[in-house]
């Protein structure tokens, strides 16, 4: 199966959006200045975080018509990521998304796809596997 591949432009608001919308009261992700103090360029994304910029190249990845979901059948099993360098804004990081196996166990169907991103600077921020399956 083919890779995909997509850079994400991580910016302060959507930093800051991110973390209001879900929560996150570290102030290192929501004020600059704190962010800074802490040794920071500029905001810290939270850690999940991670859906955000590796949707562009997971989407295409699970939409593939060569890994044939059937998406109406479809449901989200398990995500997992391992994190490394921190993500701030201002930080472009480049996802690749592929599309690792397909199993099927007890009538179901499980397609697994792996996701690695780095920075502007090739430093590993993060790796994910994403497991959907199919009744």
């Amino acid at each position: 199966m083919a890779a995909h591949a997509a850079t994400y432009a991580v910016g302060r608001e959507k930093v800051r959006e991110y973390a209001y919308a879900t929560g996150e009261t570290d102030a290192r992700c929501l004020d600059l200045d704190a962010a800074r103090e802490a040794g920071f360029d500029d905001l810290l994304a939270p850690p999940m975080f991670a859906a955000v910029y590796c949707s562009p190249a997971i989407g295409p990845a699970i939409l593939d018509p060569d890994v044939g979901i059937d998406f109406a059948r479809m449901v989200h099993g398990a995500q997992r990521f391992e994190w490394h360098a921190p993500v701030v804004a201002g930080d472009e990081i480049t996802t690749e998304a592929a599309h690792e196996s397909t199993d099927e166990r007890g009538g179901l169907k499980f397609f697994v796809f792996t996701t690695r991103s780095t920075n502007q600077d090739g430093e590993l921020v993060c790796e994910g596997t994403w497991t959907n399956i199919v009744r």
